[in-house]
């Protein structure tokens, strides 16, 4: 045996001493080898192909299956085979090669080889010779029965549950093969009935077999398609694999629409079951416990600098910077990617039906609803399900999965198409959907739970009333995702609106009113120079924002422009009792979510950073949809306007110069009327009560001044604050850039810098300073919006602001513009970031306890104090005593007894300026997009 082995290799071994160092050099003799062979003869290369395949033959024959060599050895032959093949392709025809490899079959006997080998690296050459045959594209491998019997049975060995323990490089070569395949179907449908044959067909009358199984879980038929069964075996996989799996599956159910036989056997198959299941699978992986945590060694400056004390670890609750826990997170949601690939490849009918109905049953029905149901705030459960339910709905975006997942949860009726409006179920997609129905009744009557009792809306408001401060959190990122990117699934749900009458659109003189008292509230929380630079990239990213927004499409469309109308359709929103059309809006007096979000925004000074963002991105999003009106809850309302008063007559003097500034009237009405409209219109208006927003944030500035008065050299004490931000922020740039010009060196030599988290990015808009140059191309983007420009002429509210829009910006970019806060200087008097003794003495200064503003106006609230440990962290000793405030001064409450570090209150400060300024940015983009202002 050795001897044959021996004479194998040496009637295929170069001649020559060049060659033979050249092989041990590294290569060179490969190279020669095949320059040999393309210079060859077709009949040279027939005969060298016949005698290597005759020596493999021979050799496998002759063995006992178990010598290395001897299995190291047929490697080698079947290399060659495919290297024969390879350089073949690339020589002018004739190709007898190619045809021999047809006519002798030898991919039977290859795989033959390969599977009973159980060897890896033959398996893997075996795999590589196949693909050759294929990518060849003659002879027609593809189109030929045996081939796709043979291949497949190979693979069913190989691969699988019950298969053969495979090498990962194996298992992708592997699968990559099958994803060629599925390609190959999807550009040649004609292929098709070679890899899929079909048994007891049934016709789309319902004329079938007494075989057809009327489960609901469907047929499982491998023999039928098991190219199919194969792929789908994968799909869980990450990498390569999963990737080739996923996408040679999407593209057999793309084949559906050119193939009726197969568009039904996938209805009457098992995907949708497997498909469900295996999400379901996924889901259940995740911890059912979960608290949010973020790496001490990597903390975001904004948590750094605000005395972040991370959650205490409780058994049984895993922490979301867990690996393991990632690592599930990650591949739930590129198999819930996959779920929406598959819809969105989907072309049948029928097929896309039947995936959604199982998606309901088997995920929505019987896991996350029943996962929602039984969350607890005590245990980390709630926080666990709002996580999961927020990065859900914000994977997604495929509309059918949407409108199920939240139609559902939400507990909206169920949408009834008009007669004729829909395509007709074929009747296997109706039996299925007859056992799925009757499944669902089933678990329904068993867990006597269903959302009519206790849906989403339940939950997002039980949990802002919540303790637990991650449960807060979580519960306002969901509530921002839903808002902003599925705003129509809240109207009459999660948010209880009424109509507004189209002529109560506020005056210019209550818009500009109200613009000066936001950026004045601002000025009162932190006074710094750099308010016009920072209110104009607010202005920047809330044009984007509002101009991304989903309910935007039809009041921005180009066309209507000239002409927008309030009452524009929408279009079918959902059926039942829901509205079908979407109208302008406000939201009641009486509103539960309104009601749930006041007390956290009363709770501002004591809240952590991560709540604060979370409470005013959510706001934002609130307020950033066209339909809804901010009068009544954040603005004034014009129902209320009262004048202290009436408008003077203007003289011809006043009225020719001030008529000039205007644009021509497209009426026919006197000057004199214009005119006494337009002064009517400028009237500074007087309104009580204040709306509840507006309410809660007059009285956070009400209590400001008895925690600052207290803390010896507040204004410094801010600017250092906000001095330390601007060097992280600094120091994270030049780390980045130094990256970005430095590719060439190793990773070990200079280490990739992290990504930038949310809360990173936050940070660096909020509070990084500028040097002299554009910060345009900072690296730090949050909340996908782009980096602003200046827009000088928008700095600030003048007599018309809903006139002034600053640039649009490039459909390109969706990064947040710079931060806005940028103070470089101190005054005099103020401490130095780098003056150490300043640094001393400022924190030897600082109270450990200062006495907080007592409870006033607000209903429910109790007195307590506000605790501060100090700059380095030591805790207080000594309890201020309570004093009382001012009769009817509404100071927001501190229901307990708190401790806040200065860092954290600090920070907490520069967030409600920029939140203010960027309320204030938001009311002048809404007028000049949407036209909140009333015409002149």
């Amino acid at each position: 045996m050795f001897n044959a082995i021996q004479g194998a290799i040496a009637q295929d071994a170069p001649k020559g001493a060049m060659d033979f160092l050249a092989r041990l050099i590294g290569g060179g003799g490969a190279s020669s080898s095949s320059k040999n062979s393309a210079s060859q003869s077709p009949q040279q290369r027939l005969a060298r192909f016949k005698r290597i395949y005759g020596q493999l033959l021979h050799t496998w024959r002759g063995s006992s299956g178990a010598d290395p060599i001897i299995l190291d050895s047929i490697r080698i032959l079947i290399s060659k085979i495919t290297h024969i093949v390879q350089e073949e392709v690339t020589t002018p025809i004739p190709h007898p090669c190619l045809a021999f490899a047809a006519s002798s079959q030898i991919y039977v006997n290859i795989s033959k080889i390969a599977s009973r080998s159980r060897n890896d690296p033959i398996i893997r050459e075996t795999v590589l010779a196949l693909g050759a045959l294929i990518d060849s594209e003659e002879e027609e491998f593809l189109e030929n029965d045996t081939f796709s019997q043979s291949l497949m049975d190979f693979v069913s060995k190989i691969a699988g549950a019950n298969s053969l323990i495979i090498a990962a490089e194996t298992e992708s070569d592997l699968v990559e093969l099958l994803f060629g395949i599925a390609a190959k179907i999807r550009l040649q449908p004609e292929i098709l009935q070679v890899w899929f044959f079909r048994r007891n067909l049934v016709s789309r009358t319902g004329q079938d077999s007494p075989a057809y199984n009327q489960k609901f879980e469907g047929t499982t038929r491998k023999e039928d398609f098991p190219l199919f069964y194969t792929l789908i075996e994968y799909v869980h996989h990450e990498g390569r694999v999963g990737d080739f799996a996923r996408l040679g599956l999407l593209y057999i159910i793309e084949s559906a629409s050119n193939s009726e036989d197969l568009e039904i056997w996938l209805v009457e198959s098992d995907l949708a079951t497997l498909m469900a299941s295996g999400l379901g699978a996924l889901y259940s992986q995740l911890s059912r416990k979960l608290f949010i945590e973020h790496p001490k060694d990597d903390l975001p400056a904004i948590l750094a600098l605000s005395d972040y004390v991370g959650p205490k670890s409780a058994s049984g609750i895993e922490s979301s910077i867990s690996p393991d826990f990632k690592s599930h997170l990650d591949t739930f949601l590129s198999y819930l990617v996959f779920w929406q690939d598959a819809l969105e490849y989907c072309k049948s009918y029928d097929v896309k039906q039947t995936l959604l109905d199982h998606f309901q049953v088997l995920f929505l029905q019987q896991l996350l609803y029943p996962s929602l149901l039984e969350s607890s705030d005590d245990d980390g459960s709630a926080v666990a399900v709002l996580t999961y339910l927020y990065k859900i709905l914000d994977t997604l975006s495929h509309p059918d999965l949407i409108h199920l997942i939240l139609s559902y949860l939400l507990a909206l009726p169920e949408h009834t198409p008009a007669k004729g409006g829909a395509t007709p179920r074929s009747l296997h997609s109706s039996r299925r959907r007859k056992s799925l129905e009757m499944l669902s009744s089933f678990t329904e009557d068993q867990d006597n739970a269903s959302p009519d009792l206790f849906n989403l809306v339940d939950l997002v408001l039980t949990s802002l009333r919540s303790r637990n401060e991650q449960t807060v959190v979580a519960t306002l990122k969901l509530l921002s995702v839903i808002l902003q990117r599925h705003h129509r699934y809240a109207i009459a749900t999660l948010l209880q609106i009424m109509p507004v009458a189209p002529d109560s659109s506020r005056t210019l003189g209550a818009h500009n009113m109200e613009l000066q008292m936001f950026i004045s509230m601002a000025e009162e929380v932190a006074t710094s120079d750099d308010i016009d630079e920072s209110y104009a990239n607010h202005l920047h990213d809330n044009q984007i924002l509002l101009e991304d927004h989903p309910c935007s499409a039809a009041i921005l469309d180009p066309k209507k422009l000239s002409t927008i109308s309030r009452k524009q359709s929408m279009g079918s929103i959902f059926g039942g009792g829901a509205p079908r059309e979407l109208y302008p809006h406000t939201l009641r007096p009486e509103d539960p979510l309104l009601h749930a979000l006041v007390p956290v925004l009363a709770s501002f000074w004591t809240n952590s950073v991560e709540t604060n963002l979370s409470l005013t991105a959510a706001i934002i999003d609130l307020a950033s949809c066209g339909y809804t009106r901010l009068e009544g809850w954040l603005l004034l309302d014009a129902s209320t306007y009262d004048y202290s008063s009436p408008p003077s007559t203007p003289t011809s003097l006043d009225l020719s110069s001030f008529l000039l500034a205007l644009p021509p009237s497209p009426t026919t009405i006197s000057d004199q009327t214009r005119a006494q409209a337009i002064l009517t219109s400028l009237r500074t208006p007087i309104s009580h009560p204040l709306p509840p927003l507006l309410s809660t944030l007059r009285a956070l500035l009400s209590a400001l001044p008895s925690y600052t008065s207290q803390l010896p050299n507040f204004p410094t004490l801010l600017a250092t604050h906000k001095s330390s931000f601007r060097i992280s922020s600094e120091l994270s740039d030049a780390l980045f850039a130094s990256t970005i010009s430095t590719p060439h060196q190793t990773h070990a030599q200079n280490p990739k810098p992290t990504p930038a988290s949310a809360l990173d990015s936050i940070s660096a808009r909020i509070f990084s300073t500028p040097p002299a140059h554009s910060r345009s191309s900072s690296p730090v983007p949050a909340r996908g919006r782009a980096p602003a420009t200046q827009t000088p002429a928008a700095s600030r509210p003048g007599l018309r602001p809903s006139l002034v829009r600053p640039p649009s910006p490039s459909p390109s970019n969706r990064a947040f513009s710079p931060s806005p806060l940028r103070t470089t200087s101190t005054r005099a008097g103020e401490f130095a970031p780098d003056d150490e003794d300043g640094e001393e003495r400022r924190t030897r200064a600082v109270p450990r306890t200062i006495r907080a503003a007592p409870s006033g106006t607000i209903e429910g609230a109790r007195s307590g104090r506000l605790l501060f440990y100090g700059l380095r962290g030591e805790a207080s000793s000594e309890a201020g005593s309570v004093r009382s405030g001012s009769e009817g001064t509404p100071v927001p409450p501190v229901a307990e007894d708190v401790e806040v570090g200065v860092g954290l209150f600090l920070t907490n400060v520069l967030l409600l300026r920029e939140f203010l300024l960027e309320v204030a940015a938001l009311v002048q983009v809404r007028a000049s997009l949407f036209g909140d202002v009333g015409p002149i």
